[in-house]
């Protein structure tokens, strides 16, 4: 990654992706119904081919309970992860989806970032966000 820019989400130079496969933990940001911002610890994988980043979460969680506030049209997130000067940012429209499918890949693609199977939870769901935009710096 060049100094600090913004990267095509669709289409990152090698390095930001390289980044976004090694693993770290990152956060996700959403907003609280008062506006403050809700950030929290995740795992997060990023596909640019279909344009998303996803996070696996209880349904019954906060940051859950924020995107499903927002409605069907889903609401603006960012995810970030950092390492040492390295940082790099996903930005875009968050839904969530308890579609077995779209769950099931959210865990295999968690399982080939992170290393570990997440344990089994009948809860999970998916946050899948629409990738609107990326910055990074390293």
């Amino acid at each position: 990654m060049a100094p600090s820019h913004p990267v095509d989400p669709r289409q990152p130079d090698t390095a930001y992706l390289s980044f976004w496969r090694e693993r770290h933990l990152c956060t996700l940001t959403t907003l609280r119904p008062d506006g403050s911002p809700h950030v929290v610890p995740v795992g997060v994988t990023y596909d640019p081919e279909a344009g998303l980043a996803r996070v696996i979460a209880n349904k019954s969680s906060a940051k859950v309970g924020y995107v499903l506030a927002a409605g069907p049209e889903g609401v603006r997130v960012a995810v970030c992860q950092v390492d040492g000067r390295r940082w790099a940012t996903l930005e875009g429209r968050a839904t969530v989806s308890a579609e077995p499918g779209r769950v099931a890949e959210a865990e295999r693609r968690y399982t080939e970032r992170y290393g570990r199977v997440p344990s089994p939870n009948p809860a999970r769901v998916a946050i899948e966000i629409e990738l609107t935009s990326a910055l990074g710096h390293g």
